[in-house]
């Protein structure tokens, strides 16, 4: 298994930009890979992002890269310029047919996100019917990698990693489940973080009056609302926050999430404000009911002192929250997920025990309490997440792409061709 580090020389493929097709949800869809795949075009295109002044001027077409979307989706939705495919996933015939034209429109790599629930059929088995029919070399990203699959979940993951060039995924413990439990070659293994936005280290203070938060101590979770998030057990925590920190608020930002909604309306968000006010805790925890771009995300993150998350299963083994979260230089407090005691290891978060409310409390209310340590474990947060910046993991990402396009006939120039290692060379010259 290799990490991003030791993806440092840059291949040598020709003139021109990379050209990748990158398979994925997409805004405006709602939801954590269409949110990570917008992310990544604009990485991978060497661009700011978005959120940048001149993205408009810029665009996701230019730059180090050219990148196409294929965007999965069931709905008749409208999507910006760099959508050029559209895969109906409850449409069989929709798999074969956009991979024959990925094929027959010379891209170099196709960039897939993996997560069972995106693609149609049983744990989203039609993905293997698209992968079956592509002729272009695929990286193949992993969202979701459990340690106790079901046996199709097992080998779909099985499938995706012997059909792909590389097998991307967020972090080692993900890295370590896949020869053990799917029996995913080692060497086609490839670790390259979350990304994360590239944010300045700011006193929360100085953003708080933007959200009218002056002068209150800040806890801020997000994300699409929905059970199995463990906001009830952040909730009781508070009860113990407040006895220690009278004026804090717990933020809990972030609207229903989609399928939840068309199936219950807002059943979960009304259980969670009828606990609120159960504790008599309605001056201490604000629901802000938003999908919300990324400035204002931004914002948010800025303005928390204290950043929680209590998922519930020891199984998630990334979590984009905690990792933006990081990135933006806050003291962190989670559950011990595999996610979690990875990226808060040496210092750079707190964990507390699975379902002990008291626990978490105790821990918040000791970070507002002590202002030195809660500044140092957000400097230790910050600087852990500048290898985590999108400009980086595009980076990174790019070169792993590079890698996989080799060809035989491609001439090397000296100066590179010196820098490549011999595995390198083979996979270069030999029949694919």
């Amino acid at each position: 298994m290799k990490s991003n580090t030791m993806l440092s020389v840059d291949r040598y493929r020709g003139p021109g930009p990379l050209r990748v097709a990158l398979v994925g949800t997409y805004p405006p869809r709602q939801c954590g890979i269409a949110t990570f795949t917008s992310d990544m075009v604009h990485a991978l295109a060497g661009a700011a992002g978005p959120a940048h002044a001149n993205w408009a001027a810029v665009g996701p077409q230019r730059g180090l890269a050219k990148v196409d979307v294929v965007a999965l989706d069931r709905e008749d939705r409208a999507f910006p310029a760099e959508v050029r495919f559209r895969l109906r996933t409850d449409r069989p015939g929709d798999y074969i047919a956009v991979a024959d034209q990925l094929n027959r429109a010379a891209y170099d790599v196709v960039s897939l996100q993996h997560e069972y629930g995106i693609y149609g059929d049983n744990e989203g088995e039609h993905v293997l019917d698209f992968l079956g029919e592509l002729d272009v070399p695929v990286v193949s990203t992993l969202h979701t990698v459990r340690a106790k699959p079901s046996e199709r979940q097992r080998r779909i993951l099985h499938t995706i990693g012997r059909t792909s060039a590389r097998v991307v995924v967020l972090s080692q413990a993900a890295a370590r489940l896949l020869p053990s439990v799917y029996g995913i070659d080692p060497a086609k293994v490839e670790v390259i973080p979350h990304g994360v936005p590239d944010l300045p280290f700011v006193d929360p203070e100085t953003v708080k009056p933007l959200l009218g938060l002056t002068g209150r101590p800040t806890i801020l979770s997000f994300g699409l609302l929905g059970p199995g998030k463990g906001f009830e057990f952040a909730i009781r925590a508070m009860s113990d926050v407040v006895a220690g920190v009278p004026a804090v608020c717990y933020v809990i930002l972030g609207a229903t999430h989609p399928d939840l909604l068309s199936r219950e309306g807002e059943a979960y968000r009304s259980s969670l404000q009828a606990l609120v006010a159960e504790l008599g805790l309605g001056d201490h925890v604000r629901f802000v009911n938003s999908y919300v771009d990324l400035p204002t995300l931004g914002r948010w993150l800025q303005a928390a002192d204290v950043f929680v998350t209590p998922y519930p299963g020891a199984e998630q083994v990334v979590s984009g929250t905690l990792a933006y979260a990081l990135g933006t230089g806050k003291a962190l407090v989670s559950t011990p997920y595999a996610y979690a005691r990875e990226l808060l290891a040496d210092g750079r978060g707190r964990l507390v025990p699975f379902d002990d409310s008291a626990a978490l409390g105790r821990e918040i209310s000791s970070l507002f309490l002590d202002h030195a340590a809660r500044n140092a474990a957000r400097r230790l947060a910050y600087q852990h997440g500048r290898q985590m910046t999108w400009p980086v993991v595009g980076a990174a990402s790019r070169r792993l792409f590079q890698d996989v396009t080799l060809r035989p006939g491609v001439t090397i120039p000296a100066h590179i061709g010196a820098q490549v290692s011999a595995r390198d060379r083979r996979e270069a010259t030999s029949p694919r």
